[in-house]
């Protein structure tokens, strides 16, 4: 088990089941001695951690939305300043376009003929915002879906059971895919350009999971002015591991290592639950001396 788990979500992602209280006591009962709460295009959570009392090292982070060359990807930012203006611009953006899409995403998914309780979906997402994670959680468990085929792959024992709800995101929801309704997301240049100027690091995440396909886009992105690639992650096997620390090495890029820790929407997802081929304690270190020197 790690030590250090940097990546990890709140309810303030939507698609996190707990709290910052509760992640800090998950983390204890990990052993964990440093951790980062990097929700989707928003710092709440990581700005009420930072007013806690906590015997656990927080860092302030964001995991931000944008894209590259076409392709959507995830942007994580570390040793932020979590009061710039800019964070806050970014989260209304891409909320108010979240609302808006609800309704369409859902009438896709309809069409494909799986039954949607909208009361239900409602009463789950009280503030309006649905993702695709709540979508299929209120399918799944309506009696009228269990001999649908289409949710077959989700249901125990089925292909994609093992992290059913982003699983479905993945296969259904996500760019190309049937029910995929796109949100205008700002560009890596934009989002590093943000990240700096809250004088944070920025860090590729996850690469393996959004780039299985095409890892030469890796290597662009690695060309641009970050600091970090997340070669160590729950999603990478070591093959994967291996390959993204040699590329760190090549482009001269420190590695982190997180879990994407969400709770319900990924149950086989532990916090620190990630093995790194590189000792941790050079990790830890390389990755807090960028964040005590700036080094952007």
């Amino acid at each position: 088990m790690s030590k250090m788990d940097l990546h990890m979500h709140s309810i303030t992602s939507e698609d996190g089941q707990y709290t910052v209280e509760e992640l800090i006591h998950l983390a204890q009962q990990a052993n964990l001695e440093i951790i980062a709460i990097a929700d989707h295009n928003t710092v709440k959570a990581a700005q009420y951690a930072q007013t806690l009392q906590s015997p656990i090292k927080i860092i302030p982070a964001v995991e931000l939305d944008c894209t590259f060359e076409g392709h959507n990807l995830h942007l994580l930012g570390y040793g932020i300043d979590l009061n710039h203006p800019g964070f806050h611009e970014v989260e209304e953006t891409i909320m108010t376009q979240m609302k808006q899409m609800k309704d369409i995403q859902v009438r896709k998914i309809e069409e494909m003929g799986i039954i949607i309780d909208k009361e239900q979906l409602e009463k789950q997402c009280p503030d309006g915002i649905v993702v695709g994670e709540d979508i299929a959680e209120v399918a799944l468990q309506d009696p009228r879906n269990d001999n649908n085929p289409v949710l077959l792959p989700y249901r125990p024992n089925g292909a994609r059971s093992q992290n059913p709800y982003v699983n479905f995101y993945w296969d259904i929801c996500a760019a190309g895919k049937p029910a995929y309704v796109p949100i205008h997301y700002p560009t890596i240049e934009e989002a590093i350009q943000l990240i700096h100027e809250a004088h944070g690091i920025c860090v590729l995440a996850h690469p393996g999971n959004n780039f299985k396909n095409h890892p030469e886009i890796v290597e662009k992105i690695l060309q641009l002015p970050i600091e970090g690639i997340e070669a160590y992650s729950s999603y990478h096997t070591y093959e994967q591991m291996a390959y993204y620390q040699q590329l760190a090495d090549q482009y001269h890029k420190i590695v982190t290592l997180g879990s994407d820790f969400h709770g319900k929407t990924k149950p086989s997802i532990h916090m620190g639950s990630i093995d790194s081929l590189k000792d941790e304690n050079m990790i830890r270190t390389d990755f807090l001396n960028y964040l005590k020197n700036g080094c952007f």
